[in-house]
This record gives structure tokens, sequence and C-alpha cells, in this order.
């Protein structure tokens, strides 16, 4: 709340923390089957990613600074009624493992003004995640705030700041997402090969929330999401990718994205369902990623990794 002097921002990011801790009551207390979790809005049972999406739209038309949202379960942008901010959310990420109890969470950016494309990412005002496991945390970054910033949901309903992250250095930990691309991308199979040759740990949850959190918490590792001739590109540029990046980025780390050596906060949203591969992670591990499966990474050249465990 300290963080910003726009009043229009600090009430965006205050009402998101409010439903990012509905939505962890929701997610906590859904009863859960072999096809589906579902729990109960207003007179309604809704699939807790639906839900999740209600609360958010709800909350964003409620805080009055809001113009245009829009969401994976709903990606052409509505009518917000307010002013200040655009915001493009993923409701929950990792909704197909919420009933094996792994931890979920929402993603969100926060664009000015009243449009969600022919932006990018370094245009964010603002990201954050809520990240719904044994504790639910909400960390978010602001653009022109140093660090990534995480606040913990006490017992008493509110959040307290625990922890402000700058620096990711060096370490031997990956999150090797869609690893089936391996079979017909040989780079990405030299890439975990020698992640494995080298004894990194392996710690992937199958969720992107929890699997990139965890390299801001721990401020090292690296994730990837690759695409190969057989495995589509899945991940949404505007929903997912572009608020991690900021994220990442924020707390000292780096990305590269859509296969063009590129931060993820500089490709062009042009459509709102666009997809996209990506990697976070250190720089020295960014710098490994494209340089085994594009040749080069200009980027960091003169960066030099020094990886311990």
């Amino acid at each position: 709340e300290k963080s910003t002097d726009d009043l229009k921002l600090r009430q965006l990011m205050l009402s998101m923390g409010e439903a990012v801790r509905t939505i962890a009551y929701k997610v906590r207390t859904a009863s859960c089957n072999a096809t589906a979790c579902i729990n109960s809005f207003g007179d309604e049972q809704l699939a807790v990613d639906l839900l999740a999406d209600k609360i958010l739209f709800e909350t964003l038309k409620f805080s009055g600074v809001c113009e245009l949202a829009c969401s994976e379960e709903v990606p052409e942008p509505l009518p917000m009624g307010g002013e200040g901010f655009s915001v493009a959310f993923d409701p929950l990420d990792g909704s197909s493992i919420v009933d094996t109890n792994f931890s979920v969470g929402t993603i969100f950016g926060v664009w000015p003004g009243g449009k969600l494309t022919g932006i990018t990412g370094r245009d964010q005002a603002a990201a954050a995640m809520g990240v719904y496991g044994p504790r639910t945390v909400y960390c978010l970054a602001l653009k022109d705030t140093p660090g990534c910033h995480e606040f913990l949901l006490q017992d008493d309903g509110k959040f307290v700041h625990v922890k402000e992250t700058t620096n990711i250095s060096e370490g031997k930990m990956f999150s090797p997402g869609n690893l089936r691309a391996t079979f017909d991308n040989p780079e990405y199979a030299k890439l975990v090969n020698y992640w494995i040759d080298n004894q990194y740990t392996l710690r992937y949850t199958g969720g992107m929330v929890p699997d990139v959190f965890q390299i801001i918490v721990k401020e090292k590792g690296v994730f990837s999401n690759v695409i190969s001739p057989t495995t589509k590109a899945k991940l949404r540029l505007l929903f997912e990718v572009a608020p991690l990046a900021l994220l990442v980025e924020k707390a000292g780390g780096a990305s590269s994205c859509d296969g063009k050596c590129v931060s993820g906060l500089d490709v062009e949203v042009e459509q709102h369902d666009q997809r996209t591969q990506i990697c976070y992670g250190s720089v020295g591990e960014v710098k490994r990623f494209e340089e085994t499966l594009y040749g080069k990474s200009e980027r960091f050249a003169e960066v030099t990794e020094n990886v311990s465990a």
C-alpha cells in the first residue's frame, strides 16, 4: 500500500488481494470427485475455476478503477465500468490438479488505459499471482517499485508483507514443463539431459504458479515450457506469460519468450488468446536455455554461469 502513489492502482491491487483471499477459501472448501471440484457461488454450484472467474470479474467491477477485463475463460474483454486500468487474468491456473491438493494459483496483469491488444508485458503497471497451498500468498510486483513482494494471509484474514525478492542467483533446480516435447525437439531433450547429467534437483508439480513461484521464493532455478512439431504452445501470453515475466524479472531473474531470444515482456500481444513458449529463471539459466535451443544468447553474452547446488 505504501509502494505506489497511484491511488487507483493501489485500489485495484487491494481489491484483487481481497479476491485472492476469497478464492483461497473457495478452493480450500471445494468438493472434488474424479472429474471436477465444485463449490457454491450464491445459489449456484460451480467448478472452482469458473467460480474464481466470477469472483474476479465481480471484484474488478466493484473496484471502480477497471475499464476492461478478460480471462482465460472469457478471452474477449468485457467493460467493467471503471476508469484507469485493464486487467487480464487466469482465474485458477492448475485447476486440473486441485483434487490432488497440489498448490494452484491465480495470475493477473494490469495495464494502464483501455486496451488489451497492441500492448506488451513491459507496459504493465503491475502483475501478481495468488498461490493457494498450505500457505496462501499474494505475490506482486509494481512497474515503478523495486523487487517482487510476498504477502502472507494470516488467520485473521489480513495479508502481511513477509518477503521482498530482488535477486535470483544460480542454482541447480529445474521444472521442465511439456516434457513430451523432448520426443521430437532434440534441442529441448539436450537441455533436459544437461540438467539431469549435472544433478539438478527436479521440482515440478504441473502447476505453473507454484513452479514459477518457487524460483522467486528459493531465489534460484529454471522453469521451461517448450513446443515441438507435435506439441503446440498452450501458455497464453496475455493471461499467464507476460504477468509472470514481470514478477520474475522484478525479482531479479530473466525470461525468454516465443523462440525469439527476447524477454516475455517484449512480445506484442496481437490476440487475446495468443500462445507461446517460455523460460523463466536466473539469468545464467535463461542464457543456457537460449544457447541450447537457439544456438545463441546475444542478450546475455557477457554472463558467466556459476551454478551451485
